[in-house]
Parts: C-alpha cells; structure tokens; sequence
C-alpha cells in the first residue's frame, strides 16, 4: 500500500456518488486503499443549519482519520472531497498530518461559516467555470497563495461532465506524492 485516501461526498450526495466512486478506482489502481465516509445522516440535519450538521461532518472526518493513523504504518494519508467534502477536508488538514489534498467544486466563502483553510500540503483542485453556486474567480483567488494545482473546465458546481477528468487529476496528485 502506497498511502490511503479519505473521500467525502459532497451534501446531499452519498459515499457511493460518480464522483467518490471515479476517485476510490483511481486511488485503488495505483495501490492507495481508500474509504468512504457516509455523512448523509448528517446532511438530514437541517435543523442544525441549511447544510446540515457541518460541525458533526467534519468531526466525522477527523475521527474516521484518526482512527485509520492509529492503524496505518506511516503510509501517507490523503484527504479527498466534493463540495461540502472539499470544505471539511481542508479544515481537517489543519488539525491532523496529511500528505496532501484533492477538493473538487471546493467552497472558499459560506456566509458566516469559517471561510475555507488547509495545511500547506500538495493541493490540487477542478472546479468549473460555470459553478452556479462557488464562483470561479473566488476557488482562484484562495487557490493562489497556496500555490494549488487548479484545473477550471467547463462545467458547473455537479462536474458532471468531468468526472473522468476528476480522477484524472486525482491519480496525477498521488502519482507526485
């Protein structure tokens, strides 16, 4: 095993998406093993705010991570994700060890959360220039100073289009890491 990968889904997706799927079978060709986390009971919490319970969802996520350090045998950890998955992999890249990170359609501002951070690590990024909900200028403005790989098509905020093109980027980070 070359290292391991973390996906999360995007809100109101699930860990079996195209897009998780496309970047579980790009990981696992190159000898990653990788897991899926399901936030999707969270995601149901609309209670808590509009997205859910986006404070459980990240915490998910550190625990999920946590749990694989303990296990792992200093193989590199990789967090990956969609949307909302994009936004808390980069908050957890600030509080555990990774190696680098993957975030598709990545959120930068949204409203009075706490606008998108993460490690200085590899990052790289696709995201599309007709994103209805993140816009293009604001996923580059954030991607400058970190220096991340960023990869705009033409697409919106699902990257429909470009799911293959997702893995493709995906499979070139871990290839360099």
């Amino acid at each position: 095993m070359r290292g391991h990968c973390i996906l999360s889904h995007g809100f109101e997706s699930g860990p079996d998406a195209t897009k998780v799927t496309a970047l579980a079978e790009a990981a696992a060709r190159l000898g990653w093993s990788h897991e899926r986390p399901d936030y999707t009971d969270l995601d149901a919490k609309c209670e808590v705010s509009e997205l859910g319970d986006v404070p459980a969802r990240l915490q998910r996520l550190l625990s999920t991570a946590r749990d694989r350090s303990a296990r792992a045998d200093g193989a590199p950890l990789v967090l990956a994700g969609s949307s909302l998955g994009a936004y808390i992999s980069g908050l957890a890249s600030l509080q555990i060890q990774v190696a680098g990170l993957f975030l598709m359609a990545p959120p930068v501002r949204m409203g009075q959360a706490q606008p998108l951070d993460a490690a200085a690590v590899p990052i790289s990024i696709i995201h599309g220039w007709d994103d209805e909900l993140i816009p293009a200028a604001q996923v580059v403005e954030w991607a400058r100073p970190r220096r991340a790989r960023l990869v705009l098509v033409d697409d919106g905020h699902r990257l429909s289009d470009h799911v293959e093109a997702s893995a493709a980027a995906f499979s070139a980070l871990l290839s360099a890491l």
